[in-house]
């Protein structure tokens, strides 16, 4: 069991809209007051997407990020509230064959370089950005990362000095994360974000997170999570095989049956049950050290 737990709270994503919840995040201004809120709570780490503000929908667009990023560091600054930032550089891998010639993408596609997927990562230089280490059917789509483009991020992230947060969807994930790692593109030690319950990648259960656990190189930092009603079910489960915890409106909308939820309760929550299994959550300096991810702005 691990008795000192990071709490990672992804505070919006980039597939569910205010139809659906009015809480979450959109603009620059929301989604910043979101990881403010989550770090009130006790998240030692907010993970960042953006949107446009007009549609709703997941954006790649670097000024947004800049605008998004800077807003939180004001508020960290004016509110005396420290937090980790982490950001995704998992957009630009979506593949929609194309109905009459799936050779090409379709409608849906956007597929990017892997020095594109990095720019606002390079621009912003965060703590920590996702590495989605590898390819995968996601819902409706295939996620797009070859071995290939997977060493020329990895190299591009290590350059930077910014701290790789590997996402692993499936066991051959963390397969390829272990294999940059011995080609010396990813340092030691390495940060694991297990990735569970997305339609059709691994199941979240306690057998595939402790399969995959069981998996990675000695001397990983890891944390799991699972989407949503699984959520705290996989929050709890991490804690008992040793890992660290994430939760927040991107995996799941609800704090319980029928009822909305906000990024802090949802961090509240997954506090509660930490504390309660005896162990005890640490701050985003505490954090910085255990994962060796350096505060560059």
């Amino acid at each position: 069991m691990n008795s000192e737990v990071i709490i990672t709270c992804p505070v919006t994503g980039s597939g569910i809209k205010k139809d659906r919840h009015t809480n979450v995040p959109v603009t620059p201004e929301e989604i910043s007051d979101a990881a403010i809120e989550a770090a009130l709570a006790g998240a030692a780490i907010a993970h960042l997407h953006v949107r446009n503000p007009d549609t709703g929908q997941a954006s790649n667009d670097l000024e947004l990020y800049q605008e998004t990023v800077g807003l939180l560091r004001d508020k960290m600054k004016t509110k005396g509230v420290d937090v980790v930032i982490n950001i995704t550089a998992g957009m630009g891998g979506e593949f929609v064959p194309d109905a009459t010639n799936p050779n090409v993408g379709g409608p849906g596609t956007d597929m990017l370089s892997p020095i594109d997927r990095l720019k606002h990562i390079d621009a912003i230089r965060p703590e920590i950005c996702t590495f989605d280490c590898g390819s995968l059917n996601f819902s409706d789509y295939a996620y797009v990362s070859t071995p290939d483009m997977l060493r020329e991020m990895a190299a591009i992230i290590q350059k930077m000095g910014v701290k790789p947060e590997i996402e692993a969807f499936e066991f051959g994930h963390i397969w390829m994360a272990k294999q940059l790692m011995s080609e010396g593109l990813i340092d030691a030690p390495p940060l694991f974000q297990l990735c569970l319950g997305i339609p059709f990648a691994a199941e979240a259960n306690g057998e595939t997170m402790l399969a995959m656990r069981n998996m990675l190189p000695d001397g990983a930092n890891w944390g799991a999570f699972g989407v949503g009603p699984a959520q705290m079910a996989m929050a709890a489960q991490s804690v008992i095989f040793g890992g660290h915890v994430r939760v927040g409106l991107e995996d799941n909308l609800y704090l319980e049956r029928g009822v909305l939820a906000t990024n802090g309760q949802l961090v509240c929550r997954a506090k509660e049950i930490i504390e309660r299994m005896g162990a005890k959550t640490l701050t985003a300096e505490e954090a910085r050290k255990k994962f060796n991810a350096v505060k560059q702005s």
